[in-house]
């Protein structure tokens, strides 16, 4: 007869071994999770390539290329003009470098980005007499490397990547596609609830995923898999009403929160480094949501107006987005702390400066910290490694690198004179200059596929123009506000902002069929500008 405490402890040993294997498998299976998450990401990314720009599309890379080159020799061998200094010139000369590189797309983003580190240290260090206070002359390839590097010790680049991990975070736990069924859910099965549906998932993510493209990543496969399962085409007019809809509300959102968009923390590093203002969260949020609030209003007519649907309801769309939450099972264990971390991370930011003196670079960076602890957090460094594309990264600061150099060398100021002096801008009241500059940088966006590059190229230019105009409140803070918000114009065309070329990738819509609703949209949305300007953003001292 076997004593009972003898069998007791073969039974804990059993339960201890259970135990194990069942944690063992549970790990496993996160692996697994994990790696489907970003095996689905990298399938997407695939399907989704297509060239960003327009001039891309014509096959004169290898012209395009040595075109920058050109451009780069002949501004360095003009003569200076006006007060410009060779650091100036040099500035000025690797901008029209990385102006034709960005819009041209004649390599990579990192590649030109690469590459203008390199031409800044070298063309910079052997320059002499380049007028930089404190420096040798000439400067030298090492401590002209530092103006080239620069932008990676900028606050706002560490935004960016926590930015970029916390979206990344979304992903490889699927919370964000939750959030876009819950809200589906509740919108019904009449099309125009449905489209009120996908604009306000736009909004909802717009809070917690600092990523366009993650965020139109998450709506418009689950916009598509209705009008499937509907029996419609993906491309009827009722995948191109939903599809549109989410990729113009997601551009939308870019503008009306901070952290929705790099090219926001782009303008917000600069004016920190040039103006001496930090601007909070909570700020952006005050100044911006106003006229983001009224364009998603002005979106749902306009896609009413404009794309005609084959029905006026989805039947059974609800038991549609129902089977949808239903493979995603009950809430997960790390679903639950990514929501409690996101809101608490929402709620640092918009009190910034109000209930603590944190700035929303240090709470992001804690936060993405607490993500990637085992037990506590929800993904593992390998996953991030593989969810982020660090070489937005690189493009990122060698955009504000280029920038930051513009500002020191006077460029900006002296390019500003030279484009708006002789239109006698600072002359004219604020409103037209506000309306003068911002069709002017309406027009330009057309010739960029990234916002994030039209602001490091746009906004030190700006930032010196609004020191000349009289009378600008804080130096003329407002005025580069703005013209970030119009930066992010992204309606008119498909390869005018990443996540429409992520819909458009889908073959969801036609060009002509985004342009029909873009260009209202642009419309709209410089009159609001506009409006704004002569209203509440006066009223509230921000111009």
């Amino acid at each position: 007869m076997i004593p009972q405490s003898d069998d007791s402890s073969s039974q804990r040993r059993v339960s201890r071994l259970r135990s194990r294997a069942e944690k063992r498998s549970a790990r496993t299976n996160e692996a697994r999770a994990e790696k489907n998450v970003v095996d689905r990401e990298s399938a997407l990314k695939r399907s989704n390539a297509h060239p960003d720009s327009f001039l891309a599309h014509l096959n004169l890379k290898p012209i395009w290329f040595f075109s920058a080159f050109a451009a780069l020799v002949a501004v360095l061998l003009l003569p200076l003009e006006g007060g410009l200094t060779p650091a100036g010139q040099v500035a000025l000369a690797v901008l029209a470098f990385a102006v034709i590189m960005w819009v041209t797309e004649a390599v990579s983003y990192t590649v030109s980005s690469t590459l203008i580190i390199g031409l800044i240290a070298i063309i910079l260090g052997f320059t002499p007499g380049t007028g930089l206070e404190g420096e040798a002359d000439p400067v030298g390839t090492s401590n002209a490397l530092g103006y080239a590097l620069a932008g990676f010790s900028s606050s706002a680049v560490a935004l960016v990547a926590a930015a970029l991990a916390l979206a990344a975070a979304m992903q490889a736990t699927g919370l964000h596609k939750r959030l876009a069924l819950w809200v589906l859910k509740l919108s019904g099965e009449k099309t125009s609830h449905v489209l009120i549906g996908a604009i306000v998932i736009s909004i909802v993510l717009a809070f917690f995923v600092p990523s366009a493209t993650a965020r139109a990543g998450a709506v418009v496969p689950i916009l598509l898999g209705m009008v499937a399962a509907f029996g419609l085409a993906k491309n009827s007019r009722l995948g191109a009403l939903l599809v549109i809809a989410a990729a113009q509300s997601v551009s939308i959102w870019n503008i009306g929160i901070k952290t929705a968009a790099a090219q926001n923390l782009v303008a917000v590093g600069f004016i920190s480094e040039s103006m001496g203002i930090e601007v909070s969260w909570g700020q952006w949020f005050i100044w911006a949501a106003p006229w983001s609030v009224l364009m998603s209003v002005a979106l749902y007519f306009v896609m009413r107006w404009s794309i005609k649907p084959e029905v006026d309801s989805i039947a059974g769309g609800r038991e549609i987005v129902a089977q949808d939450l239903a493979k995603l099972g009950p809430m997960t264990g790390k679903e639950i702390r990514l929501v409690v971390i996101a809101v608490l991370l929402l709620l640092m930011w918009s009190t910034e400066g109000i209930l603590h003196p944190l700035d929303s670079s240090t709470i992001t960076l804690v936060a993405i910290a607490l993500l990637l602890v085992p037990k506590i957090g929800v993904f593992t460094w390998k996953t991030l490694e593989d969810l982020v594309n660090w070489g937005t990264l690189i493009v990122f600061a060698v955009g504000i690198s280029l920038g930051s150099l513009l500002l020191t060398t006077g460029a900006a100021a002296w390019l500003s004179e030279a484009v708006f002096g002789s239109l006698g801008i600072t002359d004219m009241p604020m409103l037209a200059t506000i309306a003068l500059v911002s069709a002017f940088t309406i027009l330009i966006h057309l010739g960029f596929a990234s916002a994030t590059s039209l602001a490091s190229a746009l906004i030190p230019v700006y930032i010196a123009l609004a020191a000349s105009l009289p009378g600008a409140a804080d130096g003329g803070l407002g005025f580069v506000i703005i013209q970030q918000f119009v930066i992010s114009f992204g309606f008119l065309l498909p390869i005018s902002a990443p996540q429409n070329m992520l819909a458009y990738g889908t073959g969801a819509f036609t060009a002509t069929q985004f342009l029909k609703t873009g260009i209202p949209l642009t419309v709209i949305g410089y009159l609001l500008v506009l409006l704004l300007s002569a209203t509440y953003w006066k009223w509230i001292g921000l111009v």
